[in-house]
């Protein structure tokens, strides 16, 4: 016992046993944390949407087509040409007046350039199959844009199953 009645309690180191089961469960839970992650991101890299830069053929002509048909006010044309995941989402008159807004706000289209491109073999719902996504950055009439077109591939034609268009202009 200590002065005044207080006891003292004496520390004793830990035995070597303890601290090996110490040091093993410090190294597993190190090992846990740094193989973990790295196994998720082998798992997510398999399932992965692959950056493109370039675009097939048949996808770059529609986007042109539908670029044209915007031009010449085919909003008609463009939606009953369209994949049937976009004519679920959009009516026929608002497919027309959103393409009709895009075409009266911006004018047209004067030179588009490849921002970014992602394909997926088997896109998520509610899209589905091999689809594309293409970010342009595009010059129109009256101002600068970012378009994205989303397309999907059936029976070997690339068909418009999104289309999106983000400018000051259009606020």
């Amino acid at each position: 016992m200590a002065v005044g009645g207080e006891r003292v309690a004496k520390v004793h180191p830990r035995p070597a046993a303890s601290r090996r089961g110490r040091n093993r469960h410090v190294l597993r839970l190190t090992v846990l944390c740094c193989l973990l992650p790295a196994a998720c991101c082998l798992l997510l890299s398999s399932c992965a949407v692959e950056e493109r830069r370039d675009v097939p053929a048949g996808a770059q002509a529609t986007v042109e087509r539908v670029t044209e048909d915007i031009a010449a006010e085919r909003y008609e044309k463009v939606y009953q040409e369209s994949a049937p995941e976009w004519r679920a989402q959009v009516s026929s008159e608002e497919n027309a007046r959103i393409l009709g807004r895009v075409r009266e706000r911006l004018g047209r289209v004067e030179n588009r350039q490849l921002h970014k491109g992602t394909e997926q073999q088997s896109a998520p719902a509610p899209l589905s199959g091999h689809a594309l996504e293409l970010f342009y950055s595009t010059r129109f009439e009256r101002g600068g844009a970012t378009e994205r077109f989303t397309l999907l591939e059936r029976g070997g034609e690339w068909l418009l199953a999104g289309y999106a268009v983000n400018s000051d202009v259009l606020k």
